[in-house]
């Protein structure tokens, strides 16, 4: 199996973690509660397996080996996804602040609909990318 082939693998446990987030926040703006817990352990794979485990075999992994084939960091594909697994960093702090808001007062759902839609958008668009540009290219 080539290494892209495992990404692309990878790519598809976030995307379910993405469709199982993406059903919370509907129950959430359906006036729903949820456990927090739930929510913190979505959190906590995003951190860890996309972030942690997924995202640094790109970043230590893939990325330098394709700079070393020619592919620019800057102003190319590979300064692109960095610059998103940064947008994404973001987002899944700005989620965590939520939920903790969350746990406390539980009407402050919005917040929380709101960062997880923004993430969900990027990592969706991320992964499109990734899967049928820069493995491609890789």
């Amino acid at each position: 199996m080539k290494a892209t082939e495992l990404l692309k693998e990878e790519h598809k446990g976030i995307k379910l973690m993405m469709d199982i987030l993406e059903e919370i926040c509907k129950r959430l703006q359906s006036g729903e509660k949820v456990n927090a817990e739930h929510l913190e352990q979505i959190v906590e794979f995003f951190k860890t397996f996309a972030d942690k485990c997924h995202h640094a075999k790109e970043e230590d992994l893939l990325f330098p080996e394709m700079e070393k084939a020619g592919i620019p960091r800057e102003g190319g594909p590979i300064g692109c996804m960095l610059s998103e697994h940064d947008q994404g960093r973001a987002l899944v702090k700005e989620l965590s602040v939520a939920i903790m808001r969350y746990k406390i007062v539980e009407k402050t759902t919005d917040q929380i609909v709101e960062n997880s839609n923004k993430y969900i958008g990027l990592l969706r668009q991320h992964i499109d990318k990734e899967d049928n540009i820069l493995y491609m290219m890789a």
